[in-house]
This record gives structure tokens, sequence and C-alpha cells, in this order.
């Protein structure tokens, strides 16, 4: 359900609709809007008294929310989320460039990579300080080691950084460094870590898991709106089907479907999807034209000797190159309001 306030609804009423809808036994939810404050209302199980809400000072309408994501859905709210990370807008137009190694090596291999793709254009450094892998003989990641060295390149580069929390016990390690906590795929339902990302003060990319559908996808980035963290990128990485010619199929036509139904912004991993370097700037550059708002790319100085996902890491030379075309394909889009950041 919904609730939308008068254009000139003053805090104190918004305060007083958030305190009846509490006593309730309900949760508030405020967004402010451009023009106007809209107050979503979770953890209701059956008919809610819209007569005691309408009769408030300040509300406009009470408004049911038919999706079962009522915080993630445009019914709530209409306008696009704009999350900011230390000055770097991440949806509502600019075209937000992750990149990085899978893994975080070493320093010297992190700032070389670091600085390089920032003079390439990208705008948030990605690097894996725990790394989840489907060997456990496989390098596992440099844990605390690399979340400092991430910090040290957010320092020397002025780059926001992100980086995965694998679970409960070590988020408040990877959230006291990183300045995007990423949940990946195979964390996609777990729900303890979700609530545990709600509950932060950073943004939460949450990656789409690789069995799951849509509608769980948006589900999953519920738990964490829920519970109160409205800074939630959504990230396409590739669905698992029958085709076995790249690592995953990257599903294009989720990002069009997710733009319409959710305010939510949504970055594309076509690396993930590929598993082979030559897929991977293609696969970008359909993300972009398809809607996307930024993409995530893995990115290495020496990919031959890279110690987590070579081949599908692109040379320092292939993202450069990559961004150029990025941009074209920006400045040739008809979407309202979307531009290249230098």
């Amino acid at each position: 359900m919904l609730i939308v306030m008068h254009k000139d609804a003053t805090p104190a009423q918004v305060a007083r609709v958030c305190n009846t809808i509490r006593a309730m036994g309900l949760a508030p939810h405020p967004i402010p809007g451009a023009q106007r404050v809209a107050i979503g209302i979770t953890g209701n199980k059956g008919a809610v008294d819209t007569g005691r809400l309408e009769s408030l000072a300040g509300v406009l309408s009470v408004i049911p929310v038919t999706q079962p994501y009522k915080l993630a859905s445009r019914e709530t709210k209409p306008e696009d989320t704009v999350i900011d990370v230390n000055g770097i807008k991440i949806g509502g137009g600019s075209i937000a460039i992750i990149a990085g190694p899978c893994a975080v090596e070493n320093l010297t291999q992190a700032m070389t990579i670091a600085r390089s793709v920032k003079r390439s254009g990208a705008t948030v450094m990605r690097g894996g300080a725990f790394k989840p892998r489907t060997s456990p003989y496989a390098f596992q990641g440099l844990g605390e080691a690399g979340l400092k060295i991430l910090k040290k390149i957010r320092r020397a580069t002025g780059m926001p950084v992100i980086s995965e929390a694998l679970d409960t016990d070590n988020f408040q390690l990877v959230e006291s460094y990183v300045d995007i906590v990423q949940i990946g795929a195979r964390n996609m339902q777990n729900y303890s870590l979700l609530k545990k990302a709600g509950r932060s003060a950073k943004p939460v990319m949450l990656k789409r898991g690789i069995s799951s559908t849509i509608h769980e996808f948006l589900l999953a980035a519920e738990y964490i709106l829920a519970e109160g963290n409205y800074q939630v990128i959504l990230c396409e990485r590739g669905i698992r089907t029958f085709s076995d010619h790249t690592r995953y199929t990257l599903d294009i036509s989720s990002i069009p479907e997710l733009k319409r139904i959710t305010h939510l912004p949504v970055v594309v991993d076509p690396s993930h999807a590929a598993g082979k370097r030559d897929i991977v700037v293609p696969l970008a550059k359909a993300a972009i034209a398809a809607g996307a708002d930024g993409v995530m790319v893995e990115v290495h100085d020496r990919p031959e000797e890279a110690l987590s996902d070579g081949p599908q890491s692109l040379t320092l030379e292939m993202f450069r190159e990559m961004v150029g075309e990025l941009k074209a394909i920006v400045r040739a889009s008809p979407r309202r309001g979307l531009r290249p950041r230098s």
C-alpha cells in the first residue's frame, strides 16, 4: 500500500502519518519525490484500515500496490532511484562503468589496474577480497588484506570501491572498508545476509541468481529495502540455460523489463555471463543499448597470469577501447537525460 502526501504536506504531517502506521503494527517507508512525499507500507497480512489513514492531515490518497515487491515497484516510486556514491551517480541517466580485477592479488597489481581504468573512464573500482569459488582449491582471495588494498586505491585514485560480502559473519568487515557492498549470485536468496545488508548505511549491489526469475530477483531486493536500506543496485549477470557456448546466458531482455517495473538502477556484468574476453565487449554494448545504467567488467593488466577469471578479463587496452564504444552508444541513445560521464 502507498500513501501519497499533498505536495505542501509538512514534515510534521509526514511524521504523524508514519507514527499512525507504526501504531497499526505496520512499517512506514517515506519516499521523497520531486514534487511530493510518498509513504510505502509493509508488514500487512490482510486488509488495512485505509479510512484511518485517509483522514490524516496532509494525505492526498491511499493507493493499493499490486506487486508483492512493494518498495521496489514503480507503483510505489515512479521516478528512477539515483544512488550517489561519493559523487558518482548510479541511475537516472549517467552511465556507471565499474572495472577492476576479479580478485585483488597484491597492491602493485591492483593499483596498476585502478590507475589505468580510471584514465580510460572507469567510475568505480571493483576487486574481490573474499572469493566464492566452485573449487575449494582455487584462490579464495586475500581477505582483509585485500580490503586494505582497496582502501589504499580509493585514497590514491579517488574512485569508490566495491567488493563482495560472502556471509553475515564478514559483512561488517567488508562494509567498513568499501563504498558499495556486493551480494553475489550465489547469495541472492541468502535472506539472513539480505536483511543484514538492509540494515547497512552503504549502497548494496545485488546480483541476480543463476536460476532466478525477475520476480524472485526483485523480491530478494525487497528484503533489503524492507529493512530500511533504499540504496539498492540490481545487477544482471547471466542465467544458466541449456546453452553451452558461453559461461552463462546474459538475459538482455531483463534490462528493459526491469527498467519498466522497478525504479532501482540496473547494472550489467557481461564478464561472468561471457566467460570469454572476446565476447565481453559486444555484451556490454548490448546492455547499454538496451537501457542499462552501467556495466561492471573484469580487467587485468596480465590476464594470462590472473589468479581468478583470467579468460574473461579484458586487457587494459580492450577496456579503453570499450569505454569509447560505450560512450558512442550513449550519445546515440534516445533516452532522456542519458549522458556519458567524461
